[in-house]
């Protein structure tokens, strides 16, 4: 049976509603804090799934122009509150922006949600808004992660090339996730030149994502 690949935010929507405020998804990322002391003062930035808003509510108490764009609404209701950024309901495979709308891209933990078409098309779209020589900051899911989501869940099985969901109910693993190498992953970033790549494992054992930034040729 076919089933939509881009459905995880149907997983966060329901998070959002219960944040608590010690989560960590309310804590900027270091790599987040660092990559900005780096950008021009006042640089117009889009946070590509932004959730509950931790890094472009922290962009914009640092004076970057920030647009922060999320499928969930209950995440974007949370920003909302701050009065202090501006937030759009979309689809990170169709971006409702301009042409070379933002100098600058973040997306954390956010366009490996889907399967390769949908990837594409979200690389494709963030190419799209970027002014030529703005940076793109992400993460995505790497290879060497596969194994260990198999030895935790039961019934994965691979609904496209690289493209996995598991039978794990109450986790956003029921909704298609992509892994890749770094071989692969490269060859998806067509437009954009790698100024920096990590494979670097979160806190759980095995949770291994890639940390990239790119520049937009």
């Amino acid at each position: 049976m076919n089933m939509p690949s881009d459905t995880a935010d149907q997983h966060w929507d329901d998070q959002w509603k219960n944040i608590q405020s010690d989560s960590k998804w309310l804590v900027p990322e270091p790599d987040v804090t660092d990559w900005a002391e780096t950008l021009t003062p006042g640089a117009r930035i889009l946070d590509l799934g932004a959730g509950v808003g931790r890094h472009a509510l922290w962009l914009a108490a640092q004076g970057f122009d920030v647009v922060a764009l999320d499928a969930a609404p209950e995440g974007l209701a949370e920003i909302d509150k701050s009065g202090q950024v501006e937030t759009v309901l979309g689809r990170m495979h169709d971006l409702p922006f301009e042409d070379g709308s933002f100098d600058h891209v973040l997306s954390w933990n956010v366009i490996y949600h889907g399967d390769e078409d949908i990837l594409l098309r979200t690389i494709g779209e963030i190419r799209r808004v970027l002014k030529p020589g703005g940076t793109y900051l992400g993460t995505m899911l790497s290879k060497r992660r596969l194994p260990f989501e198999q030895a935790k869940y039961k019934g994965g099985r691979e609904i496209g090339r690289n493209a996995w969901v598991f039978d794990a109910p109450g986790t956003d693993k029921i909704h298609p996730h992509y892994f890749c190498s770094a071989a692969e992953m490269l060859a998806l970033f067509s437009g954009f030149e790698t100024l920096w790549l990590e494979d670097r494992e979160h806190d759980a054992p095995g949770s291994w994502h890639w940390h990239l930034i790119m520049e937009r040729l």
